[in-house]
């Protein structure tokens, strides 16, 4: 199942030589990857956690024991099981998310990339990213994931207040946070996010579950948050992403361009087309969620898929629309015309009064480049994507049966 130890290490020598040359990315962010083609992103999905965060709805289990060996194994059989079926030949990024995957072995992440590296392209500087916790991550820790592939840290501080920190039922203090930041960077210069929460309560956790906070504190603290990024020299590119010096998480922009991904692990998601299994549309899968049933699944089909549900032609367009508007670039009318090339941008919002009405607020531009939020516009995109969707609808609806394209 794993590439020999020689190849391993030479895929994460390579790797490290590609971080060294590896260029700051072109500020409008990586390439839209092509719908259809053969690339994709694969996240896994470590289920396993310390203890119950009050806030935390993630697929997660607190475990009386760990056979981490039998996980490992199942997660290596299921994403070469998942690349073979989808028909992917070229991985772009990996993320290794949870649950807390700093609880994991190195060798379990090393295993998995040796597994995608012997059954697909994972090129040297494909970016590799562990969510780590503070107090599953010690500096000696960091450095054996950074041995096993890792190449990018996302670490889990939602606060650098004690009494917050307490609030959300996180097991680190802000001096353990400070602390884990500073190995990161030291290890992984300039490939560092960090998780930070804003308006949470003051008040104290209630039967479990937090109150919910002032809705119009909370947009002013994020108001006020992004306008002290910006001032920084943080570029928005995402309604709630943050980057400085073209450090933005690429895996996730394949998220928010509609690309490709694979989903391995209990409870993960995945959208491809099963092209290697004859298939043509593509899905949204779901993999089965208790970790013990999912093993037990992978070993006896290759894989612990629970949900498959082909998508519509309108559906993945209305996810286009929405996932895209989340960033600053917006939808190119290039990217739109790979989804959809005969009912353009201009088609559908050109002549809207809804979304002349955005565009005179300051809200919404649609010009040569595409449809895109302004800075003002992402703050309050929920409300957008309202009348945006609506008219995609309304437009889809009013199409001829032999105007619509076969999937």
């Amino acid at each position: 199942m794993a590439l020999p130890r020689s190849q391993a290490r030479g895929w994460v020598k390579a790797a490290k030589m590609a971080q060294r040359r590896r260029p700051a990315e072109d500020t409008g962010g990586p390439q839209s990857p092509a719908p259809g083609s053969q690339r994709a992103a694969l996240y896994v999905h470590w289920p396993y956690c310390e203890k119950r965060c009050s806030y935390c709805n993630f697929n997660k289990y607190i475990p009386r024991g760990v056979d981490e060996a039998a996980l490992r194994r199942c997660l290596v059989i299921e994403a070469q099981t998942l690349l073979r079926l989808s028909g992917v030949r070229r991985v772009e990024s990996v993320f290794f998310g949870g649950g807390t995957p700093s609880l994991a072995s190195p060798h379990t992440v090393a295993a998995v990339l040796e597994a995608v590296a012997q059954a697909a392209h994972l090129p040297a500087d494909s970016e590799v990213t562990l969510e780590a916790n503070p107090t599953s991550a010690s500096g000696s820790r960091l450095a054996a994931f950074g041995a096993a592939g890792v190449n990018r840290l996302s670490i889990g501080l939602q606060s650098l207040d004690d009494t917050e920190l307490q609030l959300l039922g996180r097991t680190h203090s802000a001096r353990d946070a400070l602390q884990t930041l500073a190995e990161a960077q030291r290890l992984f210069p300039g490939r560092v996010s960090v998780d930070l929460m804003l308006g949470l309560p003051a008040q104290q956790v209630q039967q479990g579950a937090l109150p919910a906070p002032d809705p119009e504190l909370a947009a002013e603290m994020y108001q006020e948050g992004r306008a002290v990024l910006r001032e920084a020299g943080f570029r928005q590119y995402e309604v709630s992403n943050f980057a400085r010096n073209g450090a933005l998480s690429t895996h996730n922009w394949t998220y928010w361009q509609c690309g490709q991904y694979l989903g391995v692990g209990p409870g993960a998601h995945g959208r491809f087309i099963p092209q290697g299994a004859g298939g043509h549309t593509r899905e949204a899968r779901i993999q089965t969620l208790e970790p013990d049933s999912w093993m037990k699944e992978v070993m006896l089909f290759g894989h612990g898929t629970r949900r498959r549900v082909p998508l519509s032609e309108l559906e993945l367009l209305e996810e286009v629309l929405a996932m895209g508007l989340r960033t600053d670039v917006g939808i190119t009318h290039q990217h739109w015309q790979q989804f959809e090339p005969q009912l353009t941008l201009w088609d559908l919002f050109g002549a809207s009064k809804e979304v002349k009405e955005l565009q005179e607020q300051g809200l919404l531009l649609l010009d040569h480049r595409g449809l895109r939020c302004s800075w003002e516009g992402l703050a309050v995109l929920d409300s957008l994507l309202l009348s945006l969707l609506s008219r995609l609808q309304e437009a889809w609806q009013q199409r001829t049966p032999s105007s619509v394209p076969r999937g």
